[in-house]
């Protein structure tokens, strides 16, 4: 018999949830999506060869990339971050995600880290100790790699004292929030961005108001749709001072950026790409900027190739307008700074 779903449109769907979102039924189109990849992955044993070799990679390196697990802090050689292995306790655990691997997204990575520092959040990372969520697995429907993964994160979040989880990546944030619990680790968790408007509408930086032109914001499926957070990022760039001009469909209504649920792993060729057709959207709005706040939404809007608007991560806009409180007593060792050279 003929199959009723070809495999190609299960591995094409992006699970951003826009089906669900509109559905007069409330039918759950997502998880029956991911449920079959689950069956034809584990057993048949048909995933298509890039989405093998992800896996592979996951249970090799635990990283879809297949970096070397010791280099997850090679980022940050030069910020000196405190080790929660070292350091016992914190009050914020931030999360890298496998951004740390990847050279646009480690700039989202430090601009947070400043943030925080801005702030005086007292924050520490896993660092090598830090595992893959296990988020890429479940969509690609491997549940065993999913869940050796999750043990591992959960058994090691066990032995640390924190009171929050923040992470940039929505894929990473949604895991830990919401299907870590059935695994037996529950934790208080927020998308960075939640976090940034909590500590502006508490003072706890200051920033220069924004001097560039018009923005529009691109709501990340996994932020937005999964997890109901529309607001907070609208709030940081308005407290910025920013004009945000919406897209027509933004909010509940947004169009996917195609990065969700392995679909640029397999790649399945369609007739239009839809960071393309995102990117359409964006350009619509007349805004010369787009600010995001997920490492996929980066990639895919900024592998657009026609000239188009600059993609900035919240944090990196926060970052770069950041008022730098005076120093209290002298850095040591003291070294001239290029102000200082006359």
């Amino acid at each position: 018999g003929k199959a009723l779903v070809e495999p190609e449109t299960l591995w094409s769907c992006t699970t951003c949830r826009a089906c669900v979102e509109e559905c007069p039924m409330m039918i759950e189109h997502v998880d029956a999506i991911v449920d079959m990849r689950r069956h034809i992955t584990l057993e048949l044993g048909v995933t298509p060869d890039k989405g093998v070799q992800v896996i592979e990679n996951l249970i090799a390196t635990d990283n879809p990339s297949g970096f070397s697990p010791d280099s997850r802090m090679h980022w940050a050689a030069d910020l000196n971050l405190p080790l929660m292995s070292e350091k016992g306790s914190a009050d914020v655990l931030l999360w890298m995600g496998d951004g740390a691997f990847d050279q646009r997204n480690q700039r989202t990575l430090r601009a947070l880290v400043q943030i925080l520092r801005a702030a005086n959040v007292d924050f520490a990372v896993l660092g090598n100790d830090e595992r893959d969520s296990g988020d890429l697995a479940r969509r690609l429907g491997d549940e065993a790699t999913f869940q050796s993964l999750a043990r591992r994160n959960i058994a090691t979040l066990a032995n640390a004292e924190f009171e929050s989880i923040v992470t940039c990546d929505p894929h990473s944030f949604h895991v830990l929030k919401n299907e870590y619990p059935e695994l037996g680790g529950s934790y208080t968790v927020y998308h960075h961005s939640t976090y940034i408007a909590d500590l502006m509408a508490n003072n706890r930086f200051q920033v220069t108001p924004w001097k560039g032109n018009s923005v529009t914001y691109h709501d990340p499926c996994y932020l937005g749709r999964y997890n109901g957070e529309y607001e907070a990022p609208r709030n940081v760039l308005k407290a910025l001072g920013m004009d945000v001009v919406e897209m027509q469909r933004s909010g509940y209504k947004s169009r996917c950026c195609g990065g969700g649920g392995a679909a640029p792993v397999i790649d399945i060729p369609g007739k239009r790409r839809i960071p393309d057709m995102r990117m359409e959207d964006i350009r619509e709005t007349g805004a010369e900027l787009v600010a995001v706040g997920c490492p996929q939404c980066t990639a895919m809007l900024e592998g657009v190739v026609e000239p188009s608007p600059q993609v900035r991560d919240i944090a990196e806009l926060v970052a770069a307008n950041l008022v730098e409180p005076a120093p209290q007593k002298p850095l040591s060792p003291s070294r001239p700074t290029v102000e200082g050279m006359h």
